[in-house]
């Protein structure tokens, strides 16, 4: 099965934790990272997993580099039917909109009949705990229920 990891990014964090992500499914998976910028929703594929890393921008908005992807879908609007996915976000409970971004990101492909797997990941800025820490136990868990 191969493994595509889709970031949304604005500071370059959601980046690094998706290398991070690649690096820890080693030579398992044949895995391949894309900004989301450059990512279509006809690229999608129920044959491959899918994982969204992706950060929270201004008053919960996606970032700027996840915005084309999550516009394609809107305009596509693609069956979605039989593809799986994980999310993880990166956000600051600071804020009333903690980790928003992934979660219009998930919203949006369950609507379209993706099925996310697992609970969505969730990295805290205010936590003081690393982004990649973080996102490879959840990956971890993740691969557990794939």
């Amino acid at each position: 099965m191969k493994m595509i990891v889709l970031y949304g990014t604005e500071t370059g964090n959601a980046e690094m934790v998706a290398d991070d992500i690649r690096d820890a499914l080693g030579n398992d998976y044949e895995t391949s990272v894309h900004d989301m910028s450059r990512f279509d929703a006809d690229q999608l594929s129920a044959d491959d997993f899918h994982i969204i890393v992706c950060s929270t921008y201004g008053d919960g908005e996606l970032p700027n580099s996840a915005q084309p992807f999550f516009n394609s879908l809107e305009q596509r609007r693609p069956d979605l039917c039989g593809l799986r996915f994980a999310a993880f976000g990166l956000g600051d409970s600071f804020y009333d909109t903690y980790n928003n971004g992934s979660q219009i990101i998930a919203d949006k492909l369950c609507e379209l009949g993706a099925e996310q797997v697992g609970e969505r990941g969730l990295h805290d800025a205010s936590s003081g705990e690393l982004p990649g820490d973080v996102a490879l136990a959840w990956t971890r868990q993740i691969l557990g229920a794939i």
